[in-house]
């Protein structure tokens, strides 16, 4: 299964990468590639984004559920493919870090039936890039709401 997983620090307060990544909303515009995500509900969203698989470049379709957790530093959610046969998982974890903040951001994702050895093979390459690029953005993005 192709995954990811990307460690930013972060000059914000735990609350505040806590509130942030709570928020789909704002995190979802920062994946590498995006054009655009729309809410379903509160719990439910659809993501879409091009994704830059080495030879060749395509629009990606995923539906995006958080999954139920009382933890305030910990927010993960499932994604099924609906342009692409795909399923994966993800999640953003804070932790203090003396005056600041950590953010995790890790993301699996892998193929489904006839064209899962191949989606697979491509995919391998393109999650760990867009995991790390998507916690740097988040990271960045805390740290601006942070300092306005």
């Amino acid at each position: 299964m192709p995954s990811g997983t990307h460690r930013s620090e972060v000059k914000a307060s735990l609350e505040q990468v806590q509130a942030f990544i709570r928020d789909p909303d704002r995190w979802e515009p920062l994946m590498p590639g995006y054009i655009k995500h729309e809410i379903v509900s509160a719990r439910e969203s659809v993501w879409t984004f091009k994704a830059d698989l080495g030879f060749t470049k395509k629009a990606v379709e995923l539906k995006l559920e958080l999954e139920e957790g009382a933890d305030p530093s910990r927010v993960a959610f499932r994604l099924t493919g609906l342009s692409d046969p795909v399923e994966g998982s993800g999640s953003f974890e804070a932790a203090a870090a003396g005056a600041a903040a950590s953010l995790v951001g890790s993301l699996d994702i892998s193929g489904k039936g006839l064209m899962a050895m191949m989606m697979n093979s491509v995919m391998k390459e393109f999650v760990p890039r867009a995991v790390e690029q998507l916690t740097a953005a988040t990271a960045a993005a805390i740290e601006e709401r942070a300092a306005g």
